[in-house]
């Protein structure tokens, strides 16, 4: 990073003074709520309180764009009546729209109708060891500063070369949040976090075409950032090797997914075995665990404690402990992932999983499971397609029918020969799983789902 790049030291509690409200006040309210609930006759509550703030800075050739600023805070409280269940918000923390809240949610719960599955996680799976997992950097970063930071970024990016004509800016966002989470079974956890973030995005011209591209880089801590020099470059090669795009033929071949957008077919992998689509039958991955669902190279781990993990956490949604696990073992699914309503519908129990995947990382593949990086990947399909960017969302959940945009790049005899729009690439996904050639060690880390380039074969492409 730049050296106007900094991350505070990190002081006993550095969370005390950047916040609206300390963490012993929101354990306070979140108290509140639950003794209050009890008071007034409810059988089980559980309550959320959080707070956090925000900049963002934008700069647009060279000018200031936008220049924000936010502070949130909200809290919910659930309440359960029996199996009856009723759940209100606020974003006004007096004492007295605490009781008003509770009494809101006792309100709507005397109403809904009973669910045996509704209630609180087991209190023998609640968390009990929270380790500090390191999720909290706050950016000590002026104004001035993040502005100076903003335009080396664009700067960066219009020097690139010649043919950048235009600019949609260049992003520096900071947010630092805090969160408490209790229930009536006598947990209560939570911690602050911070997430920042550098982003560019700009327009190529050559006679008349015009292509938009962009990148960004995230991170905990200001100081693993990418520099904004670096992150302005590559949104600018990116946008210029888009020029003077062809169409294709219609084709079955391999395709290769660059590793941006590879972390969607993890997505919906995600999708297909979560407890809503399960327990609906709405999944086409129904009914196949412990079954071969990918090629037998194929791992994948759900890892929640990774040090300044993106989605790392010691709980779930609901306080139930999270935990290391394998979600794909050689092309077998080994797990599902699953809130405790969720469960108890499909007759198992949380896997720690209300909110969603952790930390989901797929393992790369080839060259003794090593992985092979982007040229190796390129070399190995040898003739076919580098998909860059999708467009659309066809994919059919139930049946795993695949049918999206694309745009990305020939390739002939292992490298990249011009680059391609206007095509659609189409599959099912129970099909692309198990037709997974390789998966690159060009690991991306932009969210929760980590993995390098994947190479599928045999997809259709619709082209011309």
């Amino acid at each position: 990073m730049n050296a106007s790049v900094t991350s505070a030291s990190r002081p006993l509690n550095p969370a005390q003074d950047r916040f609206s409200h300390s963490s012993d006040h929101l354990r306070n309210i979140a108290q509140d709520m639950l003794d209050y609930a009890k008071q007034r006759g409810a059988s089980a509550a559980s309550a959320d309180v959080s707070v956090g703030f925000g900049q963002t800075v934008t700069v647009r050739q060279g000018e200031v764009e936008t220049i924000e600023y936010n502070r949130d805070k909200g809290l919910s409280v659930t309440i359960y009546l029996g199996q009856h269940r009723g759940n209100a918000s606020t974003s006004d923390f007096s004492p007295q729209a605490v009781r008003d809240t509770v009494d809101a949610a006792l309100s709507i719960a005397r109403y809904t109708a009973k669910d045996d599955c509704s209630g609180l996680p087991d209190a023998d799976m609640l968390a009990r060891d929270c380790p500090d997992l390191d999720l909290y950097h706050p950016w000590d970063l002026p104004v001035d500063a993040a502005i100076e930071l903003a335009r080396q970024c664009e700067q960066a990016a219009l020097e690139t070369d010649t043919r950048i004509s235009n600019s949609e800016g260049a992003t520096v966002n900071l947010h630092e949040a805090q969160f408490i989470t209790a229930n009536s079974l006598g947990f209560i956890g939570g911690f602050p976090t911070s997430r920042h973030s550098l982003s560019c995005a700009v327009i190529a011209g050559q006679d008349d075409a015009m292509e938009r591209d962009y990148w960004y880089a995230v991170a905990r801590d200001a100081r693993d950032l990418m520099d904004a020099r670096q992150v302005g470059r590559i949104a600018a090669e990116r946008t210029v090797r888009r020029l003077n795009a062809r169409q294709l033929d219609t084709m079955q071949v391999p395709v290769l997914f660059e590793a941006p957008i590879a972390s969607s077919l993890l997505g919906n992998f995600v999708s297909a075995v979560s407890g809503g689509s399960l327990y609906r039958k709405s999944s086409f991955l129904l009914d196949q665990i412990d079954r071969q669902i990918f090629a037998p190279h194929i791992n994948i781990s759900d890892v929640p404690d990774i040090r300044k993990g993106l989605a790392s956490s010691s709980f779930d949604d609901e306080g139930v402990q999270t935990q290391h696990r394998a979600i794909v073992e050689n092309g077998v699914l080994r797990g599902y992932f699953l809130g405790s309503y969720s469960a108890r519908k499909l007759g198992l129990r949380s896997t720690g999983n209300a909110g969603g995947n952790h930390n989901l990382i797929l393992q790369p593949s080839g060259v003794q499971a090593g992985g092979l990086d982007f040229s190796g990947l390129l070399k190995t399909m040898s003739r076919g397609l580098l998909v860059t960017e999708l467009l659309g969302q066809g994919v059919n959940a139930v049946t795993g029918d695949y049918s999206r945009g694309a745009a990305g790049f020939w390739v002939e005899h292992g490298e990249i020969q011009y680059p391609v729009q206007e095509i659609t690439i189409a599959g099912n996904l129970k099909d692309m799983y198990r037709n997974i050639v390789a998966v690159g060690n060009d690991v991306l880390v932009q969210g929760s789902r980590q993995c390098g380039s994947i190479l599928v074969e045999g997809m259709t492409i619709a082209g011309r």
